[in-house]
């Protein structure tokens, strides 16, 4: 059975799984719209409304509405009901469409520490600066919660990791000593709330980092796939702890179409992986090998070890040209 058919829905991050810096990545648009099950996209991004993301998936020949979009704004909100009541005012260091949520579900938003606000939620906005980030530590320093809508440090763009929410975060954190509750992955909520969207019992989730995608699906006790198309590369994955290592490995999208055995750790493509001490010795091989093949080869051994192995020690000249492809 391949993984599509044992799975009744999609839980898909957006940047570095299924876009990059807007642009689809191969087969997604494919893959998605012909795999017979409904996409949830689950993502930290809290930079754009659901309308808005809708529109951008619809722009590159997703079939998507809003109703299929959960985002780390909306997320926080939530969470944020459960200390803060309705009425309240609240900071948003954000996009406007957050500070537009955020008026929706009730709260009066406020630009400033000195309108004594009960809560500071901040979200990614590019345009955020210090002037925004000095005025959360006010609030914050004045006793408002500190709320967040994820902790990514980096965010994919087309030209590289540009700097994430969690790094500004981190800034209001680092001058105020107080640490956010955040609302995005990894905590499973949102996964769950995905999935009762759609009614699904079997969902997979799909994403590009470990210490997130892949961290908060494992918290919702759900089937994870990692692609190997944006943050966490195959030498994290080598020594990624238990509630970061995926299900399912994958080098891109396409290979949601492998047989579940297939994207599994294990040894394939003619490769042989064994410990040797606190190394892994990577061997075989063949002309039609891949880098994805010899991963999965050696993450079975890696992850049976009690610690990360210290090297990988390819064996032939497949091997070497695998492990040389890895980042």
């Amino acid at each position: 059975m391949n993984i599509l058919k044992a799975h009744d829905s999609l839980l898909l991050d957006l940047d570095g799984t299924v876009w990059e810096g807007g642009q689809p990545l191969r087969c997604v648009v494919d893959v998605i719209n012909s795999c017979g099950v409904p996409a949830v996209y689950v993502t930290n991004n809290a930079s754009r409304s659901p309308e808005a993301v809708a529109s951008m998936l619809s722009e590159i020949g997703l079939l998507a509405d809003p109703e299929h979009i959960v985002t780390s704004a909306q997320a926080s909100l939530v969470l944020m009901a459960s200390e803060i009541p309705a009425g309240s005012k609240v900071l948003v260091i954000g996009a406007e469409s957050f500070r537009t949520l955020t008026r929706e579900a009730g709260y009066q938003v406020v630009d400033s520490a000195e309108d004594k606000p009960a809560a500071v939620v901040q979200g990614m906005d590019k345009a955020i600066g210090w002037k925004e980030l000095s005025e959360a530590a006010y609030a914050i320093n004045n006793g408002a919660k500190f709320f967040a809508t994820n902790l990514d440090t980096s965010l994919p763009t087309e030209r590289g990791f540009a700097v994430g929410n969690g790094a500004l975060v981190g800034a209001v954190a680092a001058s105020t000593g107080v640490e956010p509750i955040s609302a995005g992955k990894p905590e499973p909520a949102m996964f769950t709330y995905a999935a009762k969207k759609v009614g699904s019992k079997k969902p997979l989730a799909v994403g590009d980092r470990l210490d997130t995608d892949i961290a908060g699906g494992n918290a919702a006790a759900m089937d994870t796939f990692h692609v190997l198309t944006g943050v966490s590369g195959e030498l994290e994955l080598i020594e990624a702890p238990v509630a970061q290592r995926p299900n399912f490995i994958g080098a891109g999208f396409h290979e949601l179409s492998l047989p579940v055995a297939v994207a599994k750790p294990g040894a394939q493509g003619d490769f042989r992986a064994r410990c040797d001490g606190y190394d892994i010795v990577l061997q075989g091989g063949n002309e039609k090998s891949t880098s994805i093949q010899a991963l999965r080869t050696v993450l079975e051994v890696a992850w049976a070890m009690p610690e990360p192995p210290r090297y990988i020690q390819p064996r032939s000249e497949f091997a070497e040209k695998a492990v040389a492809a890895w980042r």
